[in-house]
C-alpha cells in the first residue's frame, strides 16, 4: 500500500464524523454519518451568512450527539460555487478533502445498482467515496498565492479574449485585403496593429508608398521590419483581390477590434506587475525561479494553482494534482501503455508543458534527458510530457529544501519523496 494511500485512510477512524456537500450555485445539500454508520437525511441550506452558521450548529450538535472528536468535511471538486463555504469552514475545527468527481460517478452506480443522480443521492456517494480512502486534502491558497491564483486565471482568460479578437480581426482583413496576411505574418504584432489602426485598407497603403510606408515599419517595429516588407505590401495593395463593398463599415469595426487588442494587452500587462509583485512577497519563490527556463509566468501560476508547495509531503501529491499522475490498464497477455491521468489541474499541465519546451532545447537543462528519452523511440508529445513530469518533480524538492536550482540535480544530495 502506497504512502498517499495511507495517510488518506487514517483521516477517517472511529471517532470520525463524516460531512458531505452537494455544491450547488443557490444552495447547497450536507450530510452528515457517524462512525457508528447512524446519519442524518440529506438537507438543503443556502448560500448566505445565516445559513452557514445554521449548518455549522447542527453540524456541532450531531458531533456532540455522537461524541466524535474530528471532523472531515468532503464534497466534489467544483468552480467558484464551493468557494464560500470551503472558506467559511476553514475558519473552523474539520479537515476539509475533495472528491474527484469522476470517483463519485463509479461509485454512485454501485449505489442501488443505478445511475441515479439527485441532490440527495449525492452527498451519501461523496461520504461513500470518503470511507474507501479516495480523498484528497484542500489546500486554499492564501495571501500572495491566492492572488496570484486569480492574476494566473485573469490572464488566461485576457489571453483566450485577446486570441478570438484577433481570430475575428483575421476574417473581416481577408475580405478587404488579404494579402495583409501574407506580408505581416503576425497581424497581432506591434507593427501590425499599427498599420491597421492608421492605414487599415489597401487603398491607406498604396498612398502611403513605398519609402514613407518604409519610414513607418523600420520606426514602429524598431528595425525588426523594413523597406522588403513596405515594397510588398504597396505591391499587394496595388493589386489585391479585396472586395470594395461595405469596405468603410468593415474598415470601422477593424479599428475597434484593434482597440480592444490593445486594452486587453494593456491588461495582461498589468497583470503580469501585480504577479511579478505577488510572487515577491513569496519566500520559496525564488528558488523555483532558479531553475533555468522556467519563467515568472509560470511559477506564479504553478503557485497559484498550488497553494502552498511546502504543504505536501510527497511529491506524488502534487504530481496527482496536476493530474500528471501516470495509470495503465493491462489484463493477462495484454500490457497496456503507461499515460497521465489527466485527472488534476489542467492549468498547471499546461504552464509545465510550455517550461518543458524550453527545458529540452539545446542549452536546456533538460535537453540531456529528453534525447535520451527521443532514442529510446519515445514520441515528442509523450517526452515532453515525461519531462513536464520532472520539472515539477525538481521544483517541489527546491521548495521543499529551500535552496537553489544546481546543475546535475539528480545526482545532487535531494531525493524526490515517492
Amino acid at each position: 500500500m502506497s504512502k498517499i494511500k495511507s495517510q488518506k485512510i487514517k483521516s477517517v477512524n472511529d471517532q470520525t464524523m463524516i460531512v458531505t456537500l452537494d455544491i450547488g450555485k443557490g444552495s447547497h445539500y450536507g450530510y452528515f454519518r457517524a462512525p457508528d454508520g447512524q446519519d442524518v437525511e440529506p438537507f438543503a441550506f443556502y448560500n448566505t451568512h445565516d445559513s452557514f452558521h445554521s449548518f455549522w450548529k447542527k453540524l456541532s450538535r450531531f458531533k456532540k450527539a455522537h461524541g466524535c472528536r474530528q471532523v472531515v468535511v468532503g464534497f466534489e471538486s467544483t468552480g467558484p460555487y464551493a468557494e464560500p463555504i470551503t472558506h467559511f469552514l476553514k475558519q473552523q475545527p474539520v479537515t476539509l478533502v475533495q472528491i474527484n468527481p469522476m470517483h463519485s460517478k463509479r461509485v454512485r452506480e454501485l449505489t442501488g445498482n443505478s445511475p441515479n443522480k439527485t441532490d440527495r443521492k449525492d452527498p451519501r456517494v461523496i461520504a461513500d467515496v470518503i470511507m474507501l480512502g479516495h480523498a484528497l486534502r484542500v489546500v486554499i491558497p492564501q495571501g500572495p498565492s491566492a492572488h496570484l491564483r486569480r492574476l494566473t486565471q485573469a490572464r488566461e482568460r485576457a489571453i483566450r479574449d485577446r486570441t478570438a479578437i484577433v481570430n475575428q480581426l483575421q476574417h473581416l482583413l481577408f475580405v478587404i485585403f488579404p494579402e495583409f496576411l501574407k506580408v505581416i505574418k503576425k497581424i497581432s504584432c506591434k507593427t501590425g496593429l499599427y498599420l491597421l489602426r492608421h492605414y487599415p485598407s489597401r487603398q491607406a497603403i498604396a498612398a502611403l508608398g513605398e519609402q514613407q510606408l518604409s519610414r513607418i515599419i523600420k520606426r514602429v517595429s524598431r528595425g525588426k521590419m523594413g523597406q522588403w516588407h513596405a515594397e510588398q505590401l504597396c505591391q499587394a495593395a496595388q493589386a489585391s483581390v479585396g472586395i470594395n463593398e461595405g469596405q468603410e463599415s468593415i474598415v470601422e469595426e477593424i479599428g475597434h477590434l484593434v482597440d480592444k487588442i490593445k486594452r486587453e494587452n494593456d491588461f495582461i500587462d498589468r497583470v503580469e506587475c501585480q504577479m511579478r509583485s505577488h510572487l515577491e512577497q513569496i519566500p520559496y519563490s525564488r528558488y523555483l525561479l532558479s531553475l533555468p527556463g522556467v519563467g515568472l509566468i509560470t511559477v506564479a501560476g504553478l503557485i497559484g494553482e498550488v497553494g502552498d508547495f511546502r504543504q505536501y509531503k510527497t511529491s506524488a501529491e502534487i504530481t496527482k494534482l496536476a493530474g500528471l499522475d501516470l495509470f495503465e490498464v493491462s489484463s493477462g497477455k495484454h500490457k497496456g501503455r503507461r499515460r497521465i491521468s489527466k485527472r488534476g489541474r489542467p492549468l498547471m499541465r499546461k504552464l509545465l508543458y510550455f517550461a518543458a519546451i524550453n527545458a529540452v532545447k539545446s542549452t536546456g537543462t533538460m535537453h540531456r534527458p529528453y534525447t535520451r528519452m527521443l532514442e529510446r523511440g519515445m514520441p515528442k508529445i509523450k517526452a515532453l510530457v515525461a519531462i513536464s513530469r520532472k520539472l515539477l518533480r525538481v521544483m517541489y524538492a527546491l521548495a521543499r529544501d529551500q535552496e537553489m536550482y544546481m546543475e546535475n540535480f539528480d545526482n545532487h544530495r535531494y531525493r524526490f519523496a515517492a
